[in-house]
């Protein structure tokens, strides 16, 4: 079986009275993740990246941190720590799996 080629996903779709919706999903461990703080007008922002696309997160409007943004930050926060649990947890099972088809 070959191994998974990485890609990442992107879509625009445009409907009449309707915002533009993008959606972009990447399939891919070459992305690049970074936080900082940018100094000009000191704010937090998060960055996700690839060859592909940018997804950039950051406070409401530019603006000062507010109660949402901290709630938003926590959500990111946890739901990274489900992904990497969940990594990890089917990496050890897929890793036991793949120890006892080689030792058969």
């Amino acid at each position: 079986m070959s191994e998974p080629r990485p890609y990442t996903y992107v879509t625009l779709s445009l409907q009449p009275d309707s915002a533009p919706h993008v959606g972009v999903s990447f399939h891919t461990s070459r992305l690049k993740v970074r936080a900082g703080l940018l100094l000009s007008s000191p704010r937090p922002y998060l960055d996700f990246a690839s060859c592909e696309a940018n997804v950039h997160i950051s406070t409401t409007g530019a603006g000062q941190v507010t109660e949402d943004d901290l709630t938003l930050a926590r959500d990111i926060f946890n739901a990274a720590a489900r992904y990497l649990a969940d990594c990890e947890q089917l990496h050890a099972e897929q890793s036991a799996k793949d120890a006892t088809d080689t030792a058969a």
